[in-house]
């Protein structure tokens, strides 16, 4: 691997490395509004919740790196303490980045961008109309993280109110990510959507603990069909199949085939790896398992 000292290279150098290894990130479209109520609108990728409660938003509107000036955000943030924080699907990711342009200070930026500004509940910041979800906040802290072009300013900002569109709530009632389709910053021009065909799910460990990739015998664990996604898998269950789902599981027609079919017991044994993969890539962990530990009946 290729190292760096980042405090050596020159900063547009570390700066684009970094925004290309760490993402993708969510954007914060945040709106503000100076002293005498001129409105601003602005994305930022350096963004995320930090806290439920209290509910907690922080972004940072860095220095820019070309000539360290500080953006109109900033400046609003701290003389307000308030803002409204947008997030950006893809139906409006074009016009986010329109209003990311660098317009003169005291121009509308939902009117560049043509975008309908509404006003919010609690905070004088207008809200994106368009917006499936946004963030009414109060600016408790704002954290000067260094001096130089690409510095952050970190704005620790308290949700007072939320506000979702509903159609994309779920029956619960509760915010549906597959229903966002949010877009994420990568590095360059680079962008990502996470739409539902390019979400998957993973299931959280274990309350009981699951068993580990250590634990797993030495024949799967090393097996050459088995990445680490799949050894990941089968570390969450709490135990192995006893020998009589063993001996059960292996009635099927499947096993049986691969036990009548191979000549010998290694490749019996790369079949049912092959076989367990298959079950892996659709999340059938305990039959997996059982596929994988067929080999120790006494036919292979």
């Amino acid at each position: 691997m290729k190292s760096f000292d980042l405090k050596e290279l020159p900063s547009k150098e570390a700066h684009g490395h970094l925004l290309a290894a760490v993402g993708p990130r969510p954007i914060a479209f945040a709106s503000t509004v100076d002293q005498d109520g001129n409105p601003n609108l602005s994305p930022f990728s350096f963004f995320n919740v930090f806290g439920s409660n209290p509910p907690i938003l922080v972004f940072s509107p860095s220095r820019r790196v070309r000539d360290n000036t500080t953006k109109d955000t900033l400046h609003n943030a701290q003389a307000t303490k308030e803002v409204v924080i947008n997030v950006v699907n893809y139906d409006i990711v074009q016009q986010m980045s329109l209003a990311s342009t660098e317009y003169a200070t005291g121009v509308d930026e939902f009117k560049k961008a043509g975008l309908t500004a509404i006003e919010s509940d609690i905070v004088k910041p207008l809200r994106v109309k368009e917006s499936p979800v946004q963030f009414e906040c109060k600016v408790n802290e704002i954290i000067s993280l260094g001096e130089n072009g690409g510095a952050g300013n970190m704005i620790i900002c308290e949700v007072l109110r939320m506000h979702v569109d509903e159609s994309v709530l779920n029956e619960a009632g509760l915010t549906d990510s597959t229903k966002l389709d949010l877009v994420a910053r990568m590095g360059a021009n680079w962008y990502c959507r996470a739409n539902h065909e390019s979400m998957f799910e993973v299931e959280k460990p274990l309350a009981t603990l699951g068993i580990g990739v250590d634990q797993i015998p030495d024949r799967i664990r090393k097996s050459i069909f088995l990445d680490g996604n799949d050894l990941g898998k089968l570390g969450n269950v709490e135990r192995l199949p006893n020998d009589a789902e063993l001996e059960e599981f292996a009635k099927g027609s499947r096993i049986r085939g691969i036990f009548e079919e191979s000549d010998n017991g290694m490749e019996a044994r790369e079949l049912l790896h092959q076989y367990a993969k298959e079950l892996l890539n659709t999340n059938e962990v305990s039959e997996a398992w059982k596929a994988l530990l067929c080999d120790k009946l006494n036919r292979v």
